[in-house]
């Protein structure tokens, strides 16, 4: 190489790839923490909008115009499209199932915060004496709490 020519020696270009890696590596946990919490905050929404939808079913029942007694939504009225809610169920995030129509489930829970469906596909769960409404995961993971 003379002295007059121009271009980058293959040291330079070593040290560029290796502090593009150790940037790299700073900037990928981040990302995949960005993806978790994306996920949860989309589940406490979720929850948020079902658990007022089952509030405001309560309170509508106790007035003469709702039957005057109240009480919560069975299963089969939460699940039904325009009963409790306007429409369905929002999907749950925390789901694994392949098939999109059961990430809407919802299954009868006994005790909130504890799955019912851990190690299979997670689900919503709801339990009907107390209009109680949480998330179950496939994992069985701390996510049933909220």
């Amino acid at each position: 190489m003379k002295v007059g020519d121009k271009g980058f020696t293959i040291i330079e270009l070593v040290i560029v790839i290796v502090v593009l890696g150790i940037l790299a590596s700073v900037a990928l946990p981040k990302f995949f923490n960005m993806s978790a919490d994306a996920k949860e905050a989309a589940c406490k929404g979720a929850l948020g909008g079902v658990r007022s939808a089952v509030s405001n079913f309560y309170a509508y029942k106790a007035t003469p115009t709702g039957g005057g007694t109240a009480s919560w939504p069975t299963l089969t009225e939460l699940t039904t499209s325009g009963s409790v809610m306007e429409g369905t169920l929002p999907a749950n995030p925390y789901s694994t199932n392949s098939t999109p129509a059961n990430r809407y489930a919802c299954i009868a829970g006994t005790t909130k915060g504890t799955p019912v469906t851990a190690g299979t596909t997670g689900a919503w769960c709801y339990k009907a004496a107390t209009g109680e409404f949480w998330a179950d995961t496939a994992s069985g993971a701390s996510e049933a709490g909220y």
